[in-house]
């Protein structure tokens, strides 16, 4: 018989960080997966990490409902953590490109595009920024998480 796990606190404000943290990662309009490879990846990254979210809420709700079991609480842990991977791998991408394209790189010979294409870098400043809270709000979700096993 396994042990039900009943914390109601912990449940509540994880699944209002889920919400928050499905927003954060549905600000993902970087290139719109047309430009460079990397822009493409940060919004596949995002999206898969929104998808998985979404299902995450899901499984949240439905245990907060029934009450928890300890392989239930480890198989969200293990979704949390594999989706802040997601999200982080797609952040550093993102901010790499971002800062080519805000100050360019002298010794390859790229100049900087931000002064001819300003809405390219509010819109990647944008999508970095709220791709960082999204990573934020996991890391405090699977920490959480974790401490529920």
């Amino acid at each position: 018989m396994t042990a039900r796990i009943r914390n109601p606190v912990v449940s509540e404000i994880q699944i209002f960080l889920r919400i928050w943290t499905i927003l954060a990662t549905a600000v993902y309009y970087c290139v719109r997966s047309r430009g460079d490879r990397t822009c493409r990846f940060f919004v596949y990254a995002n999206g898969i990490a929104c998808g998985l979210l979404v299902l995450s809420l899901i499984v949240a709700l439905a245990l907060y409902r029934r009450g928890t079991r300890a392989c239930h609480c480890f198989f969200l842990a293990t979704l949390d953590l594999v989706v802040m991977s997601l999200v982080i791998a797609g952040f550093a991408v993102a901010a790499a490109v971002g800062y080519i394209g805000k100050y360019g790189e002298s010794h390859i010979g790229w100049m900087s595009i931000c002064d001819n294409v300003a809405i390219f870098c509010r819109r990647v400043t944008t999508s970095v920024a709220a791709s960082f809270i999204a990573f934020l709000l996991l890391k405090v979700i699977a920490i959480m998480s974790v401490f529920r096993l």
